[in-house]
């Protein structure tokens, strides 16, 4: 828990920060005295209120000098609503009544041209100098605004009616007009990223991915492909899964006859007519027309396992009909006596004696433009991925590489990422109910990983 101190302004805001805080992974407490202030390591200001009676109530707390001297030192300082206000010279709503002066502006109220006050949700747009703040839609209530981006700041826009400064950052000073603590998932994810001090993502993030292995149109899951249970119905799950923050789904068919050709592809229509993100699906693929039934069906990715193991060149094949962005190799990995992983098929059966950092070396010079890389050793044994496995394969190739087989908890997730992994693959954590995809997001931000909020 990171300590953190809130300044008592005597606004109405107060519980709804303190609990914001909280599932951010703070630990709150009122920071009364002027030593408080200046030497807090992380302080907020929230404020809901009128300008006047909010500088009275700091003021006659001896509070206002050491606040604008810390915000001076660019001590990291998060103020809220009335307290971005405050920085400014001054405001319309009182007339003669100084602000903190740190930026040399003056609050306007809004024109007479819109409702006032603003209350909802709004667009926000950030500018590409932002460090904390991206652009998503925040939650607002406010009559007086200031008006236009001050100089040495990085700022965030909105428009109500006309544009203005919806946030702006000073290094780690940040100050909101809107509300992060009422602005749901972004908003918490912003005041994570102040807290911890992480700045925004500007590359790819992290992916966490169900898996929905499927046999007969159902969802079931085991351990070390065997035991199989039910877990569901495939179209069902998916959609829960991507309400929850899932970043794709991946469907491995764990029969894939021919008989079951069709009940794949029923399948896959069914989770496609429920799904916005990118789903691949696995199993019974051996040539350019199976993955286009796939594609036609829903699919955004094919994985490939057996068939490329028993004839190498079918994965050349299908990266030249559909791109390598559509070809996954599947390897399934397990540990050799004498050291190292070789590859195994048939749900674990069959040793191919074929070293599995090798194999999936080669598939992605025949094409594969992505690795789903399982430990059969540790598939359903909840005690975390093979991490010198991962390590091994993406050092070894220049594509992402799916992390799958062992996770129970974020720590394994973060473990993966560590090691090298692009993204994570779970069932058991997901389908049990244990975890739901935005709670992992959460502590893997706090554990320092960059995913999509």
């Amino acid at each position: 828990m990171m300590d953190v101190h809130v300044v008592p302004t005597g606004t109405s805001n107060l519980a709804s920060m303190l609990a914001a805080l909280q599932r951010a992974g703070g630990s709150p407490v009122m920071a009364s005295e002027p030593a408080r202030i200046l030497d807090a390591p992380r302080l907020v200001m929230p404020g809901v209120g009128a300008f006047a009676a909010a500088r009275e109530n700091l003021e006659s707390a001896g509070l206002w000098g050491p606040l604008r001297e810390r915000i001076d030192r660019g001590r990291p300082t998060f103020l809220v609503c009335l307290g971005l206000q405050l920085l400014c010279a001054g405001s319309e709503e009182s007339p003669g009544v100084a602000g903190l002066g740190v930026v040399d502006e003056q609050v306007r109220r809004f024109p007479k041209t819109v409702r006032v006050p603003q209350l909802g949700w709004n667009l926000v747009e950030a500018s590409p100098s932002c460090r904390w703040l991206e652009s998503g839609h925040a939650y607002f209530a406010n009559s007086y605004h200031l008006p236009s981006a001050p100089a040495g700041w990085a700022v965030a826009m909105a428009t109500h009616g006309i544009p203005f400064v919806a946030a702006m950052e000073r290094g780690a000073v940040l100050a909101c007009q809107f509300h992060p603590e009422l602005s749901g998932a972004w908003g918490l994810a912003l005041i994570e990223r102040w807290l911890y001090q992480r700045p925004r993502a500007t590359g790819p993030t992290a992916r966490i991915i169900p898996c929905l292995d499927v046999r007969d149109g159902r969802v079931v899951k085991g351990v070390k492909f065997a035991g199989l249970r039910d877990a569901g119905d495939p179209a069902e799950r998916a959609a829960i899964y991507e309400e929850r923050g899932a970043d794709e789904i991946v469907i491995l068919d764990v029969s894939a006859t021919l008989e079951e050709r069709k009940t794949q592809v029923e399948t896959v229509k069914a989770v496609r007519a429920r799904l916005g993100i990118p789903l691949t699906v696995g199993g019974g693929v051996r040539e350019p027309d199976d993955a286009r039934r796939l594609l036609d069906a829903g699919a955004d990715k094919v994985a490939i396992n057996t068939a490329a193991i028993e004839d190498p060149s079918r994965i050349n094949r299908l990266a030249e009909r559909f791109g390598r962005q559509c070809v996954v190799i599947a390897v399934d990995a397990a540990r050799r006596q004498e050291g190292g992983w070789e590859v195994v098929t048939h749900a674990g059966k069959n040793r191919t004696g074929i070293d599995a950092v090798a194999w999936a070396t080669e598939a992605v010079r025949r094409g594969a433009g992505e690795v789903l890389l399982t430990s059969f050793d540790q598939d359903g044994t909840r005690q975390g991925y093979d991490l010198p496995l991962l390590a091994a394969v993406s050092s070894s190739v220049s594509v992402p590489v799916i992390a799958s087989g062992g996770a129970a908890t974020v720590e394994h997730l973060k473990e993966a990422l560590d090691a090298g992994a692009d993204a994570v693959l779970a069932a058991s954590i997901f389908h049990d109910g244990e975890h739901t995809v935005v709670d992992l997001k959460a502590a893997l931000v706090r554990l320092g990983a960059r995913v999509r909020r």
